[in-house]
């Protein structure tokens, strides 16, 4: 029976340090929530704050709350809580726009900074909004290529002509990581600059970008740092690099006294820079109450129970992947993957969409994989074991062969 939780596993959440963290979301009953790596659950403390934005701060403050509530430091003070999340300095993070625009932003301000050098090296099946944006910036400047390469011969490709080097530190695909350091390192000693995607990393693997040497950074709001739909993302800039960066995108907000309205731009100092339009602030307040929650968990206790919940869903999987042609795609070393584990099989989207019928919700990525994402905060070790067995039953039933689970959602 799947419900008869074996006691090894019990034992574990008996002993789980984050245990009462769970109750601090709003999930819904009968649901085994495996999908927080593409959208994270809801914090049971949003509501009320959206709402004290939206009734109190806007419909009593009305546009006094830019200075009363200070929302106009809201997309600094958020960008310190993250800095504290992903190793970095206060004034080296900032949240604004999306992981996207920030892409853009970032490498058209590397390529400037390095001038003479003409490729931009990416890995062949990033993310595909980053390779996209670095089409569209080698379309803007035609003397840059893209060079995308496998993670095999990354290192290798890294030489003079680089200017940048745009990475994802765990494959939204494979859940492959990336050592970020020794990367790093490598640009460093060839004169490139590194931009690290961290939409797959912020909230539930280690991240030391001082330690790292890092350069530039981007990542998501909506994933494990729970900041809702569409959330606003994040930027890091080195401190040490900030002063030669230039944004392309010189909007108001990135002046340096943008209420004295003057013509001229006048980049503000360090990474203020880098704003540009009006902060989105009922998105920004979603946000921080997500990133005030992860904060609340020790750091290590939370990367270890991530590691600790993968490797359990590994362990049951294993047990029966071969006798239902099921490939285990991410790395089975700990230190060599993120906190989702990705599948493969011939039949993986119906199959998926057996699995959220009954009650378990992961995604499907094209062409054959599904994906499990472990939210550390608020998963329990018993709902992974679960999860795992009722795969183990829809595979071995059949009942995912039904034409109902085969047509396509829009988004899958």
């Amino acid at each position: 029976m799947i419900d008869a939780v074996p006691d090894k596993v019990r034992a574990l959440d008996e002993g789980d340090a984050l245990a009462s963290f769970r109750a601090r979301f709003a999930l819904p009953p009968g649901v085994i929530y495996l999908d927080g790596n593409s959208l994270g659950a809801l914090p049971a403390q949003t509501p009320a704050r959206l709402d004290a934005v939206v009734r109190r701060e806007w419909g009593e403050g009305l546009i006094r709350s830019w200075n009363r509530h200070d929302w106009i430091g809201a997309s600094r003070r958020v960008g310190d809580k993250i800095a504290k999340l992903i190793g970095a300095k206060p004034g080296e993070v900032v949240v604004a726009d999306s992981t996207s625009v920030n892409i853009f932003k970032l490498l058209m301000a590397a390529v400037a900074a390095r001038p003479g050098r003409n490729v931009i090296l990416s890995e062949a099946g990033n993310f595909p909004t980053d390779l996209y944006i670095a089409q569209g910036v080698v379309s803007l400047l035609p003397r840059l290529s893209l060079k995308a390469v496998t993670p095999d011969d990354l290192v290798p490709a890294i030489d003079e002509d680089v200017a940048v080097i745009l990475l994802t530190h765990v494959h939204y695909k494979t859940g492959r990581q990336y050592d970020m350091a020794a990367v790093t390192r490598r640009a460093h000693e060839k004169g490139a600059l590194v931009i690290w995607d961290l939409s797959h990393s912020a909230g539930a693997v280690p991240v030391d970008l001082g330690a790292a040497g890092a350069d530039m950074a981007v990542g998501c709001g909506y994933k494990y740092l729970n900041g809702g739909p569409g959330a606003p993302a994040f930027l890091y800039a080195a401190e040490r690099l900030q002063g030669e960066l230039a944004s392309p995108v010189t909007g108001w907000l990135g002046h340096a006294a943008p209420f004295e309205f003057s013509d001229a731009f006048q980049p503000a100092s360090g990474i203020g820079r880098f704003l540009s339009g009006t902060p989105p602030i009922l998105g920004l307040a979603a946000l921080e109450a997500g990133v005030d929650l992860t904060a609340e968990a020790p750091a290590a206790i939370l990367f270890e129970k991530s590691r600790g919940l993968c490797a359990l869903f590994i362990e049951t999987v294993e047990a029966f992947a071969r006798d239902h042609d099921l490939e285990i795609v991410t790395p089975l070393d700990a230190g060599a993957r993120g906190s989702h584990v990705s599948l493969r099989h011939a039949h993986s989207y119906p199959v998926m969409q057996a699995l959220i019928a009954d009650g378990v919700i992961g995604d499907f990525r094209a062409p054959d994989i599904m994906r499990f994402g472990f939210a550390p905060l608020y998963l329990r070790h018993a709902d992974v074991w679960r999860a795992a067995n009722l795969l183990r039953d829809i595979l071995a039933s059949g009942r995912w062969d039904a034409p109902a689970f085969k047509t396509r959602a829009q988004v899958t």
